[in-house]
């Protein structure tokens, strides 16, 4: 087989690259060595952000650009990314008050015209925004951005890229590449059968996040004079600190910041650090260090303390940061910078060094504008796409801006899938549409009662059903437990021990059928 294209990474920016690519009639194939989303896409902050503390460092292209992808990911994919508000505590031994509210005006401007609402200041103690607070703390600050689920916005934009015409191979590692006089020669194994196959592509795209330097070392041969720095972020889950639906960023002695962003309902997500570590060996685990230091954040700021005996699950994930030559992990540029080597001319590979989920659209069109010198048969259909075409499940009907979408019209929407299943439970109903949007359909189609979901798991807003982990199976790539329980969904979260290991032996069995 001969592609145009063939990436080597499944996480956000190879599988946005892929969509994109394939929207403008390339013939492409994505290769993942694990899962999608399996490393540093599946294991961020879960926001769709522009970086408030990034202005501090000067990084104001970044910021405006991720606050216009801000929202335009609010519209494309709103059953997944919902606005969320943040509440900034301030004291006099923190920044200036003169300094944040200068801050968070250019904040609210830099990015053109935005539909959430803007920054303000609060006093406190009051009845929502102060919630689970010190009451020493008398004043912050109130500001917008937005959450999102970060492994299924990876796995839509597969599932987008696979409806165009994509090939997606997960579990299939890229072994070598070379460059031959008819193109790039590309050996996949399969790390399951560990059976080899050979493809053929005219140009290659490294978003291997982490391991993008070893592709450039050993995998392709390639040398560049970028390099990749590789910073941890551990975050810690812990049950609901405060009551109301909003995210605290709070300042830490160190001046770096720490969120506390509500999750899975019944519980508060605690991140992050910044670790510079030398390699992924180093970065599979939050460290006790770690640990302690999210856990002093907040309890700098909540009379309830927290314990390490309070942490339900925690995970980390590595950052692949463009080297700047910064000496503070923390400083380290967030921005993306693309790099394209050819051979007089012919056979590209384009490597990605940074980045962040927010604007992981944009980046994929800054790479095919990189790649277009290359395909010049593909120019009269070279043209921008993604920012208007909803991504799968966020096909709604019923109109709206970017900032009322995501929460208001995904509500609107479980109600009308609750007021056509009435025999199933209208909380597990609201859950699927919130996971897969329209795509629930499928998911319901002809289920009359619970029983006709099949096997169930869990219990209430949690609930995994037969009938999802089929779909999970058949539609997502799902090849294991792990894909279904902390990637496709977060089931596994609500779970105990007991019922993880019942759920997991059940889709060992499935997966058996599909894949024998």
């Amino acid at each position: 087989m001969t592609y145009d294209l063939v990436i080597i990474g499944g996480g956000i920016n190879g599988c946005g690259i892929a969509r994109d690519a394939a929207g403008r009639g390339l013939k492409v194939l994505l290769a993942e060595q694990d899962d999608l989303a399996s490393a540093t896409s599946g294991n961020s902050s879960k926001l769709i952000h522009g970086g408030l503390r990034y202005l501090e460092q000067y990084e104001f292209r970044l910021v405006r650009e991720a606050l216009q992808e801000r929202e335009v990911l609010l519209k494309i994919a709103p059953h997944i990314i919902h606005p969320l508000d943040f509440v900034l505590p301030h004291d006099r031994s923190m920044r200036p008050a003169f300094m944040v509210r200068a801050g968070l005006f250019l904040y609210d401007h830099i990015g053109g015209k935005i539909s959430l609402p803007g920054s303000r200041g609060v006093k406190f103690p009051d009845e929502q925004y102060s919630a689970g607070l010190r009451p020493n703390i008398r004043q912050g600050f109130l500001y917008s951005d937005a959450r999102v689920d970060d492994s299924r916005l990876t796995v839509i934009n597969a599932m987008a890229a696979r409806d165009l015409g994509a090939a997606i191979l997960t579990r299939t590692r890229v072994e070598r590449a070379s460059r031959t006089p008819a193109g790039w020669q590309v050996i996949l194994r399969d790390t399951v059968s560990q059976t080899q196959s050979e493809v053929m592509a005219k140009a290659i795209v490294n978003a291997a996040g982490p391991w993008v330097q070893q592709v450039l070392d050993i995998g392709i041969k390639v040398e560049s004079a970028a390099t990749v720095r590789l910073v941890k972020g551990s975050h810690i889950v812990v049950p609901r600190v405060h009551e109301h639906d909003h995210a605290y960023i709070l300042q830490n002695d160190d001046g770096r910041v720490a969120f506390v962003i509500p999750y899975e309902e019944k519980f508060s997500l605690i991140g992050t650090t910044d670790v510079a570590i030398q390699s992924m060996a180093e970065g599979d685990h939050i460290t006790p260090a770690e640990t302690v230091y999210l856990l002093q954040a907040v309890n700098r700021y909540f009379p309830q303390s927290l314990h390490a005996q309070d942490i339900v699950w925690s995970y980390a994930g590595v950052r692949p940061l463009y080297d700047d030559g910064a000496t503070d992990p923390a400083s380290i540029t967030r921005d993306y910078v693309l790099k394209v080597d050819d051979e007089n001319g012919d056979w590209p590979v384009l490597s990605i060094f940074g980045g962040k989920i927010t604007t992981y659209r944009r980046l994929a069109e800054h790479a095919l504008d990189a790649l277009r010198p290359y395909f010049p048969q593909y120019a009269s259909q070279w043209n921008p796409w993604t920012a208007d075409t909803a991504l799968p499940g966020g096909e709604f009907k019923d109109g709206g801006g970017a900032g009322n979408i995501a929460g208001g019209r995904a509500k609107r929407l479980a109600q009308s899938f609750m007021s056509r299943h009435t025999g199933v439970a209208p909380d597990f109903v609201g859950r699927l549409v919130f996971r897969h949007g329209v795509n629930a359909e499928l998911i319901l189609k002809n289920i009359r009662s619970m029983d006709d979901l099949g096997e169930l798991f869990g219990r209430g807003l949690n609930l995994l059903c037969e009938r999802e982990i089929d779909y999970l199976i058949a539609r997502e790539w799902a090849r294991s437990a792990d894909d279904i329980l902390w990637r496709r969904t977060k089931c596994g979260l609500h779970m105990d021990e007991a019922e993880r290991a019942r759920v997991t032996g059940f889709i060992d069995q499935k997966l058996k059928v599909h894949y024998p």
